[in-house]
């Protein structure tokens, strides 16, 4: 065991807090880091995890979150990214519940408490990591390293990086995940709660730490991480081994070291904590690996590009390039951005490009750090770079391409753990004033960066100066432009992303549904065309292009492209819907009304489909079927005032009067400022006799709309009526 306090607490230039005031402390400041996110929007990922995702309605089944991936997509399913993290997605379900709803405040505060509760255990994690557990008479652990901790535990909390993970609601998994890894982590140490006693330690608490352990990773698959920093722990503060001197041995091939002089290692219980944790570790792969169902993930090219490089040579050479960039993240968060892919980071191509100066530079500095973690005179010194280097790259492996293809080329996010480690080497390399200073500077900098997290404007333009050559920024403000109505400047963002990327189907695809809408039919076709030639299973452009077609009357090219969007996407309604309407326009009813039949099948509440059911065969003169439609349609919508004036457009033609004027009447509750409603009510009166509820109600459409069709006409007959039967009266 360590017990010595490393000289370098005293001049850490913090003061000297109690146990409970420094950890109020380091929450404060974190919570002032992120507060103006608080009432956030739900923005980028939360719109596919959490707006889109089933599995947080509290009317799906409970168990669909054990089988179903973070997404709400099947863990069967070929297109599924296979992150499981059922627990995450029951605190989504219990936001929600206990908010009556999708509301985001609810979901962004317990972001910023969780990532103060983290903020605030980092104390006891770098306490034990610099200080060890040296233990009183009555077994409470000595506070050797009280400043050194709360400055590293500050730096964390304080770190512009952490703002994906915290603003962005997604960012819980990484919060859970690392909540759990710390808690994993003190469980392994309060198994050698004896302090002196190395040979003495707790399977029970080692247990409880490969559980916690277990838990975190149902949060996020990096949770498997904390066994490498357990291991490392155990093997470097509680078998106090000098990393240096075994890598001589190791070389030397001493066989006896080894083994432990004397039975040293064994008595101590390493091989057995080690196997432990080795046992765990593969029971909880295992686990995993089944869940997985089909196989890992299948990304793609635009995804991960270094992963498709041409040769092994180049692949290692742009991963190193992604090392670097995460450690710039690191040293110099101020150049954030909510997405990395599509062309923010070019790939290294050849030896002469300049970029690999950052690879050389990242492992010369590497390599210096490891060298005084190995070699330093300085116990201290070794054992607080060692466990910083520890927790700055286990936790990273899962993304660092080593084992598996990501599906991501940097992601802020998955660096959340890995600043611990960083704030444990920086906390022992500043000087005073500069340890200050970038305190200071990260405060603002988090405070910032948050407040471009609250909307998807302020984010998504954020990341324009950033990563100008990102057709997926580009993307991102053109769809949120055109979200708030801008077409012209949206169409802009979305022709540089299909510049940047020729192949970016989804640019296409929104692009040529902005044409669509402003009659530009010949260029619209050119781009849906185009997006289903490069992606042939891509359903939702040819359902578009097959609006387009029939709006430039080629009939026969739509039916064909509506009939692909249903072949790669079984249960399409809104497709089925727009077939309907070809074949109506065709005059095929029979198949229009078997169109939005199946259409209201696969999608009960397609309000579209069931209006022009009942509009189809009001028109047919079915008026009876018409009805009955209508009136099926109610059941499911009794509050859709479209098909309560269709309805009752119907009724009135078989003269059913009183049935009629009373779905009129609510209509007109839901919609009050309906013209049409008026209009048709007044002539429904007009031919039931009540002309003066006729007159109130043509004069209502006419003010409402003036140059109502036949709404005029109809109202002057109505005059010459009411005249006539006042002459008739006199």
């Amino acid at each position: 065991m360590v017990h010595s306090e490393p000289y370098w607490d005293h001049h850490v230039p913090l003061p000297k807090l109690g146990s409970v005031h420094s950890r109020l402390f380091v929450a404060l400041v974190a919570l002032v880091c992120f507060i103006n996110s608080y009432d956030g929007d739900f923005v980028f990922d939360d719109s596919e995890a959490i707006i889109n995702n089933k599995d947080l309605n509290p009317a799906t089944p409970l168990n669909n979150i054990w089988k179903n991936d973070f997404w709400g997509s099947n863990l069967s399913s070929n297109s599924s990214h296979k992150s499981y993290r059922p627990l995450t997605v029951l605190t989504f379900r219990l936001n929600y519940l206990l908010a009556g709803g999708l509301h985001p405040v609810g979901f962004h505060m317990l972001n910023i408490g969780l990532h103060c509760i983290i903020s605030a255990l980092m104390i006891d994690v770098f306490a034990i990591l610099i200080g060890g557990l040296a233990c009183d008479e009555k077994a409470t652990r000595l506070a050797h390293v009280p400043k050194a901790s709360l400055l590293a535990a500050l730096f964390f909390a304080v770190h512009p990086v952490h703002t994906e993970s915290v603003a962005g609601i997604v960012g819980r998994a990484d919060l859970l995940c690392a909540l759990f890894f710390q808690l994993s982590f003190l469980s392994y140490c309060r198994a050698f709660q004896g302090g002196d006693k190395s040979d003495s330690f707790s399977v029970s608490w080692i247990v409880i730490s490969l559980l916690l352990c277990a838990v975190a990773m149902l949060c996020k698959e990096q949770g498997i991480t904390v066994l490498g920093v357990n291991a490392a722990f155990d093997i470097l503060m509680i078998c106090n081994l000098n990393i240096y001197e075994l890598t001589h041995r190791l070389v030397l091939i001493d066989f006896l070291f080894l083994c432990g002089q004397d039975g040293e290692w064994i008595r101590k219980g390493l091989l057995v904590r080690l196997a432990l944790l080795l046992f765990g570790g593969s029971l909880l792969l295992y686990a995993r690996w089944r869940i997985m169902g089909t196989g890992p993930p299948a990304f793609t090219e635009v995804d991960n590009p270094a992963s498709f490089a041409e040769n092994v040579f180049l692949r290692i050479v742009n991963y190193n390039y992604y090392y670097s960039l995460n450690a710039w993240l690191l040293l110099c968060p101020w150049w954030l951005c909510f997405d990395w892919s599509m062309g923010c980071v070019p790939l290294i191509k050849s030896a002469s490009d300049w970029r690999i100066v950052w690879l050389l530079l990242l492992w010369a500095c590497l390599i210096g750090l490891i060298r005084q973690a190995l070699c330093s005179p300085d116990s201290s010194k070794r054992r607080t770079l060692t466990f910083g280097l520890v927790l700055l790259v286990i936790p990273f492996i899962p993304a660092s391409n080593l084992f598996f293809r990501v599906g991501f080329v940097i992601a802020e996010r998955v660096l959340y753990l890995s600043t611990a480690g960083f704030c444990l080497i920086l906390a022992y390399s500043g000087g005073p004033a500069a340890m200050l200073a970038l305190l200071g500077m990260n405060v603002v900098r988090c405070a910032l960066r948050s407040q471009q997290w609250r909307t998807e404007q302020s984010l998504f333009t954020s990341a324009l100066s950033v990563c100008p050559l990102n057709a997926k920024v580009h993307y991102n403000v053109g769809k949120n432009l055109a979200d708030r109505g801008n077409q012209s400047a949206a169409i802009r963002y979305y022709r540089e992303a299909v510049r940047l990327h020729p192949k970016y189907v989804h640019a296409m695809n929104n692009l040529g549904n902005i044409l669509k809408e402003r009659n530009e039919l010949q260029e619209a076709e050119e781009l849906l065309s185009t997006a289903v030639y490069i992606q042939p299973d891509f359903a939702a452009a040819w359902m578009n292009l097959g609006i387009v077609q029939n709006s430039l009357k080629k009939f026969e090219e739509a039916e064909q492209s509506y009939w692909n969007a249903i072949k790669f996407r079984k249960k399409y309604p809104d497709c089925y819907y727009n077939l309907g309407r070809l074949y109506a326009d065709l005059n095929r009813h029979v198949d229009a009304l078997n169109a939005w039949r199946n259409a209201t099948m696969l999608k009960p509440d397609h309000s579209l489909a069931w209006n022009n059911m009942v509009i189809l065969l009001d028109n047919t003169g079915n008026l009876a079927q018409a009805e009955l439609i209508g009136k099926e349609a109610l059941k499911i919508l009794p509050k859709d005032h479209t098909i309560m004036f269709s309805l009752a457009n119907v009724l009135g033609k078989q003269q059913k009067y009183k049935e009629s004027e009373g779905f009129f009447l609510n209509a007109l509750k839901i919609n009050p400022n309906a013209a049409s409603c008026h209009g048709n009510l007044a002539v429904l009166y007009h031919r039931w006799g009540k002309l003066d509820f006729a007159k109130k109600h043509y004069e209502l459409s006419l003010k409402l709309d003036p140059s109502a069709p036949g709404t005029n006409e109809n109202y002057n007959m109505l005059k010459r009526k009411l005249e006539q039967r006042q002459k008739t009266a006199g």
